[in-house]
């Protein structure tokens, strides 16, 4: 059977597609429409279909609309009730009333009775414990707010959910997240990785104030009391240049939602006894806090799910209608979900662009060659990633051995200098270089320490704790990327190379060949590896 997944209630936008219990496709809108999380400057905006998404989940698949057999809306108006009208959550229950028929409108021959509702929560609890390695698991979704909770803890045995715990709103662990993330100075809903890797510049110090107005309540939930952040610190105007003060906020605040999350798990370890945990929702895209999970907390095995925000719900919606309908889901293996491009559609695109570029004999050798010359190449290979983690096929490549390297990389992608980047590093030599923290770690959801013999050789990618979000490459799974790290290991001694998002900031990551050569054009790049063809910029611009 044939279910497709739709997320267009908050944010991030998304379509994904389950045949026969496989997860065959998934992509979010903003690769498309190039609006960053679906938004645009209308007030409504969060609220767009996944039309381009959608079809095109379809039509790699060869599939009409006709041929589904089910959809899956990750959002239920019927759990919210009550609101005065016109009221903003009145208005978003009343768009989600009539989503059936903009689908139908937006997807000619889709049947609007095939439209099913899913509960917020439960598509992101499907998301991360249907699409595990395993059958049976704890499960903790924890993100900004769904229809009426902010979180939900249960169990997942045989592919069946019992849910535990959710907690109502107002009380939310995401929206305080993101209070603070406005109150720095930064988008909320948008931002709230930069408050992450701000703490680690401050002091918890404010810890026992804010254990006072964050805690849980022995049930499996938690309150969140309402908060006058300027009595930590002023408030950030947008780009303002930020103080120690604002650090040891970030820091407070961090370390809270730690403590939090790991009573949490602590309890719903004890209701299940389950060794594995699976973890979804936004909160859970915070690496350092999944980290202290694994580390700290009472199970062995932690998953989390790549697209772990809202546009993982499209997934975890098709999910749960394929477990629903008898079709148990298959593990999901791979985030490269989205977009793929022959070499001869690559190739097309170069010359229609009339691009000077040559075609190398093995085009890891050159790209190693390239960063050995401490050259940035933009890295477009492959099936596009399926969240917010680049994740070796829409990638920026440098060296990390040149602490410079951060500050041109930063400046590449115009963004704040304090941002750490990240480290992509053959798995069978991540033990020797990394400490703390699981491996193989491919989706880069967890920090890991970097051992001190190794952090002088490659300051680029150590974080000013000591720290790095490394991403395991097996030879197995990444047979290309695999080889540009043992060709760079053979030039310079170093098993990893930097690994950044391919995109600009305020811009969705690239995603189809017309994408990487704007970004090529507009900016500091050295060298684009488009599939098998290297663009070099002194000969694009010389010519």
């Amino acid at each position: 059977m044939r279910f497709l997944g739709i997320n267009a209630i908050f944010h991030d936008p998304a379509a994904a597609l389950v045949v026969d219990g496989r997860i065959v496709a998934a992509a979010e809108e903003e690769r498309f429409s190039r609006r960053k999380h679906g938004k645009r400057p209308l007030a409504f905006s969060a609220w767009e279909l996944p039309e381009q998404a959608a079809a095109w989940c379809l039509s790699t698949a060869g599939l009409s609309p006709e041929d589904i057999d089910a959809v899956a809306y990750s959002y239920d108006p019927s759990l919210v009730a009550g609101r005065p009208e016109g009221d903003w959550e009145d208005l978003r229950t009343r768009y989600a009333v009539r989503a059936p028929a903009f689908l139908s409108t937006a997807l000619p021959g889709l049947d609007p009775g095939q439209v099913t509702y899913v509960p917020h929560h439960i598509a992101h609890a499907a998301s991360a414990g249907l699409a595990s390695p395993w059958r049976d698991c704890a499960v903790l979704v924890c993100d900004g707010r769904g229809e009426n909770v902010s979180h939900l803890a249960g169990v997942y045995r045989g592919g069946e959910l019992e849910v535990l715990a959710t907690q109502e709103l107002p009380h939310s662990l995401g929206l305080m997240y993101e209070d603070v993330t406005e109150h720095l100075g930064f988008l909320r809903s948008c931002d709230e990785y930069k408050v992450m890797a701000m703490a680690s510049y401050g002091t918890p110090r404010h810890l026992d104030a804010l254990r006072e107005v964050i805690y849980t309540t022995g049930d499996g939930g938690f309150r969140v009391e309402p908060v006058d952040w300027n009595g930590y610190a002023k408030a950030l105007p947008k780009g303002a240049a930020w103080t120690s003060d604002h650090a040891d906020l970030a820091a407070g605040v961090q370390a809270r939602l730690e403590e939090v999350l790991l009573e949490l798990v602590r309890w719903l370890h004890e209701r299940t006894g389950e060794r594995r945990l699976a973890l979804a929702g936004g909160v859970a895209l915070n690496c350092v806090a999944n980290t202290r999970l694994l580390d700290e907390g009472p199970f062995g095995e932690v998953w989390v799910q790549p697209a772990a925000g809202d546009s993982g719900t499209a997934l975890g919606g098709a999910l749960h209608l394929a477990q629903a309908y008898g079709e148990p889901a298959a593990p999901m293996t791979d985030a490269a979900l989205g977009r793929g491009f022959t070499d001869e559609e690559l190739g097309a695109w170069l010359d229609v662009a009339r691009v000077p570029h040559t075609r190398p004999a093995d085009v890891a050798a050159a790209v190693a060659a390239e960063l050995a010359a401490d050259r940035i190449v933009a890295w477009f290979q492959g099936r596009s990633e399926y969240g917010p983690r680049a994740l070796g096929r829409r990638s920026l490549l440098a060296h990390p051995g040149h602490a410079r390297n951060t500050e041109r990389l930063n400046d590449v992608k115009g963004r704040e200098q304090f941002r750490p980047i990240a480290p992509m590093v053959l798995e069978s030599r991540a033990g020797e270089i990394f400490g703390r923290g699981p491996v193989p770690s491919p989706y880069m959801l967890f920090v890991h320490d970097v051992r001190p013999d190794w952090a002088a050789r490659i300051p680029a990618v150590v974080h000013v704790d000591g720290t790095a979000r490394i991403q395991t490459i097996s030879a197995a799974t990444e047979p290309l990327m695999a080889r540009v790290l043992s060709e760079f290991e053979a030039r310079t001694g170093l098993p990893v190379v930097v690994n950044t998002s391919l995109n600009t900031a305020g811009r969705p990551m690239v995603d189809d060949p017309r994408d990487a050569l704007e970004c090529f054009g507009s900016s500091p790049v050295d060298v684009l590896a488009l599939g098998p063809y290297l663009v070099r910029r002194g000969e694009v611009f010389a010519s």
